[in-house]
């Protein structure tokens, strides 16, 4: 453990972050330039953002809300016999991609949380070669293996017979494997890449997912969310309309207090760009063998390696360079996160500013 002492993100939220009914009981009274009127409360999120909640903005919210929670359908499918079956398939991913079983592209991973690409596999995040949504872009055929038989038969085949989603409509699946305090941030299923609905399925333990938070690092930090929704173990999550396109979600720290893992099913668009094979992310063909074999390493598969927890990336970076740490543009290994431009962008990271997640 680093000598910060934190291994769970939420430890780190809760001890760094000012208490949020302090920050809402703020009044700003303006009375000050002797007109009495204006008295609105103050809510600062950023050094550089003040977001004031009138009551005018309380309505906005709640019809935004009301508005997400329209485009949500949600249902309990699987058996807790089911879950523990698929559960066990789960932990036989974890083990394989532990083992290095997997192509190179299948397995990325993150403080807290690993995922695992399957069908189809596409770069965000730190791995984009410029940043902003609609950068993303799929891994050429064959990056990426297969969609596992027992994700076929024991999810995508039980939500066809549910009549959650039509035959043949998933293509790509994707295994999130968190530990308690893990997160994704703020983001929105890259329009481009992916149709509509987003299908996710939890198993191991209930959680939550929120719509429209904002993120800060150094230290973590998130807003207060537009909309909480409780996503129990075995529970089907379908969104689509405002809810996957107009708004972010994401997966807050504080709501992995258990291990989790989610099984998300999408499909991807025909039209969707794929990476050149010139580009630094994708090999050419002269380069990769054929057919494309597994990357493998020296370690033995560890069934429980995804319960041990880990030392966060934050937190050892800053034991080796505590004066410097603050200077170092931080790069985050999560799903993509929203800028406000590439100035903006450059202006980070010469003087050190917090990222802060944008709202669609």
């Amino acid at each position: 453990m680093a000598a910060s002492g934190y291994s769970d993100l939420r430890e780190k939220l809760k001890s760094m972050t000012p208490h949020r009914d302090e920050e809402k009981n703020k009044y700003v009274d303006g009375a000050s330039n002797g007109s009495g009127k204006g008295r609105k409360r103050k809510f600062r999120e950023s050094d550089d953002d003040d977001c004031e909640h009138s009551d005018d903005s309380t309505e906005l919210r709640e019809q935004e809300a009301r508005r997400v929670r329209s485009s949500i359908q949600q249902r309990s499918i699987f058996t807790p016999e089911e879950c523990a079956l698929i559960e066990e398939k789960i932990d036989d991913v974890v083990a394989q991609g532990e083992a290095g079983l997997y192509r190179e592209h299948t397995v990325d991973r993150a403080p807290l949380r690993n995922k695992y690409f399957f069908g189809e596999g596409y770069t965000y995040g730190s791995q984009l070669e410029k940043r902003g949504p609609g950068q993303e872009r799929l891994y050429r055929k064959g990056e990426v293996d297969e969609i596992p038989s027992w994700v076929h038969e024991l999810v995508i085949k039980r939500l066809v017979s549910s009549g959650v989603i039509p035959e043949g409509f998933v293509n790509s699946a994707v295994i999130n494997d968190y530990q308690p305090g893990g997160c994704i941030v703020s983001h929105v299923d890259p329009l481009h890449i992916f149709a509509r609905p987003i299908v996710s399925v939890s198993f191991f333990s209930d959680s939550a997912l929120c719509f429209g938070c904002r993120f800060q690092f150094k230290p973590i930090r998130v807003s207060e969310p537009v909309f909480v929704l409780p996503v129990r173990r075995g529970s089907v999550t379908v969104l689509s309309g405002y809810a996957a396109d107009d708004i972010t979600h994401c997966i807050r720290p504080q709501d992995i207090k258990q291990r989790r893992a989610v099984i998300i099913l999408r499909k991807t668009r025909p039209d969707a760009p794929r990476l050149n094979s010139d580009s630094p992310l994708s090999s050419s063909p002269a380069e990769r063998p054929a057919p494309l074999k597994a990357k493998r390493s020296h370690r033995k598969a560890d069934p429980d390696a995804a319960h041990r927890p880990r030392v966060l990336e934050m937190d050892k970076e800053e034991n080796r360079h505590p004066s410097a740490s603050r200077h170092r543009r931080h790069s985050i290994s999560s799903e993509n996160y929203w800028r406000r431009g590439q100035d903006s962008d450059k202006h980070r990271e010469s003087s050190g500013r917090k990222v802060k997640m944008r709202r669609h």
